[in-house]
């Protein structure tokens, strides 16, 4: 699991799941390349790390990605391994959605990818890695939030498509589809919760109860950040040479009670 050499590039990495998989490819002596929509954010997040190259752009716009392609190749001429992290649910149900936040969320959540995946593969060798991330909420969706689920589920499809493509060039390119991950906003938001119905007062009294409601299964907790960034080094090792074109669900065995 050593990447010395290997240049890597998170979208989204300045913070949450992004941030503990660049801080894990950093560990594994890797050259990260972090990015966030607004150049602050990457610079203050490398500053922190010790180490790293800071990127940003918008990558829910075509000049927004070439702009960070642009900047990349002020540092490199070429990619190794890229995740695409970049993403982000809001709220809406059926009912009251309007169209554009259907299209809003398709281009945060897959057309981020598509985008970044257009622009780097070009600059990508033999042995790269494309590592797309994504939910379990893509193929098993709830009621709710059905623009977030739809847009994600995209991105099973793509990857799919994309593992053919590149194959021959032994790229290979898969997805990671977690359950709940314990990040600071998803502890704030079902604390809130548990604490109103009587659960407990932090998140560690409460977390069974949590899962039983919101994600249940059989190991009765949810994920940590750094149990989605080993598999997505895992991935991108030479030791899934041979893994492409997957979805690994990252959910404990999740229950679908949907």
């Amino acid at each position: 699991m050593n990447f010395s050499g290997k240049k890597v590039l998170i979208t989204g990495a300045n913070r949450g799941t992004g941030l503990c998989i660049a801080e894990t490819f950093l560990e594994q002596e890797g050259e990260i390349f972090v990015h966030s929509i607004n150049k602050g954010d990457s610079e203050k997040t490398v500053k922190d790390l010790g180490s790293g190259v800071p990127l940003w752009g918008d990558l829910t716009t075509d000049d927004g990605c070439k702009f960070v392609l642009a900047e990349f190749k002020k540092k490199s001429s070429h990619l190794s391994i890229l995740v695409n992290n970049f993403g982000g649910a809001s709220p809406g149900k059926w009912m009251g959605n309007s169209s554009s936040t259907w299209i809003d969320s398709y281009q945060t959540n897959t057309l981020s990818a598509v985008r970044m995946i257009e622009n780097f593969l070009p600059i990508m060798k033999s042995g790269g890695r494309v590592i797309n991330i994504g939910t379990i909420g893509s193929t098993r969706p709830g009621k709710s939030m059905p623009h977030y689920y739809s847009a994600k589920a995209a991105l099973g499809n793509l990857t799919s498509s994309l593992a053919k493509e590149t194959g021959f060039r032994n790229i290979t390119t898969n997805l990671v589809s977690p359950g709940l991950i314990r990040t600071e906003e998803v502890e704030t938001h079902y604390l809130k919760i548990a604490k109103a119905k009587g659960w407990g007062n932090t998140f560690d009294e409460a977390e069974k109860k949590i899962v039983e409601h919101f994600s249940p299964n059989p190991i009765g907790r949810i994920a940590t950040r750094l149990e989605i960034a080993n598999v997505v080094l895992f991935l991108a090792s030479p030791m899934a040479s041979f893994i492409n074109g997957q979805n690994i669900k990252v959910d404990g065995g999740a229950l679908d009670l949907i």
